[in-house]
């Protein structure tokens, strides 16, 4: 069975609307892929968790709308955008904004190759011909003069000029999928002309159900004890973030999943969650703070003999 096969199943399970369900399957019967863009459909390492987040961000998408995922740290905004392409079977363009980065970069630009000069497409305009969805990763820490070039292609006109070039239509079946935070070092407010051209959820924090859901997909031999516990610890570390007793450093979902494999490496739990999530906060006040709040959850000297079942460990 194939990776979309099964996610596809996935949120069956997890009641997404049949007829959404559907519609994605007739898109994907309906926009056949090159067999030489097919390694670029993800193979997702983990599933978005959230039926109405999963039925509005495929409504859109079968609608032709760009999507723009808005929220916290660990809302799963990444994961929610590499689990969509999956879903639609596109290839998948990854453009993580930074500073340096401004149109040339995202459209392309002249090369010398051969003696002659020729145009080196950019990861926007191979996106736009190939019918992929572009992931346009904290477009928030975005120059203007990078975003500039995408009015045109996330409009209505749905085209590229390159100077000197020739005018790009994109594919019918193109979509962009922008993701950001608040509050990181470098970020700032969209502008109203950037933002009337995506639609927009604001992505919710997981719930302690889908966070169960989450370590027992990524973690099936995990006590069942143990699975309500890490589920809980998030949960308190999240409830100090928002009361300010700590930074968000310590939010780290991929964090703790780092340590539960630490874990069933042999590392005792309090080093493998110092590793992967106290020793984040530099500030030793605040770690204290998480050992606390770690403490009350996970014994310091927990063992892979505990927490998982020892006879379908899998290395």
């Amino acid at each position: 069975m194939s990776e979309t096969s099964v996610l596809m199943d996935t949120l069956r399970q997890e009641g997404v609307s049949p007829d959404l369900l559907r519609a994605v399957e007739e898109y994907r019967t309906a926009h056949p892929l090159a067999e030489a863009l097919r390694p670029r459909i993800p193979s997702p390492a983990f599933v978005y968790y959230g039926r109405e987040v999963w039925e509005q961000a495929l409504a859109a998408l079968l609608c032709g709308e760009n999507l723009l995922l808005a929220g916290g740290k660990a809302t799963g905004k990444n994961v929610l955008a590499e689990n969509l392409a999956a879903a639609f079977g596109r290839p998948s363009w990854d453009i993580s904004f930074h500073v340096n980065m401004d149109a040339a970069s995202l459209i392309g630009m002249d090369t010398f190759e051969g003696g002659q000069v020729k145009f080196r497409p950019g990861p926007v305009y191979r996106c736009a011909q190939s019918g992929g969805f572009g992931v346009l990763d904290e477009i928030n820490m975005a120059k203007n003069e990078a975003l500039a070039v995408l009015h045109a292609v996330l409009d209505f006109r749905r085209a590229i000029d390159v100077p000197g070039y020739e005018r790009i239509p994109l594919a019918e079946e193109t979509r962009f999928i922008a993701t950001m935070n608040y509050g990181y070092a470098g970020t700032r407010e969209l502008n109203e002309a950037l933002t009337s051209r995506f639609v927009v959820i604001q992505m919710p924090t997981i719930t302690e159900e889908n966070l169960e859901k989450l370590l027992r997909t990524q973690f099936p031999d995990l006590n069942s004890k143990y699975v309500r516990q890490f589920a809980l610890l998030f949960l308190d570390l999240q409830k100090k973030c928002d009361s300010a007793e700590i930074s968000t450093k310590a939010l780290d979902l991929r964090g703790m999943l780092d340590a539960l494999r630490l874990m069933r490496r042999g590392v005792a739990a309090g080093a493998a969650l110092d590793m992967g999530i106290t020793n984040k906060a530099f500030d030793s006040y605040e770690q204290g703070l998480i050992r606390d709040a770690i403490a009350a959850r996970i014994p310091a000297q927990l063992t892979a003999a505990k927490l998982f079942d020892y006879s379908s460990l899998r290395f």
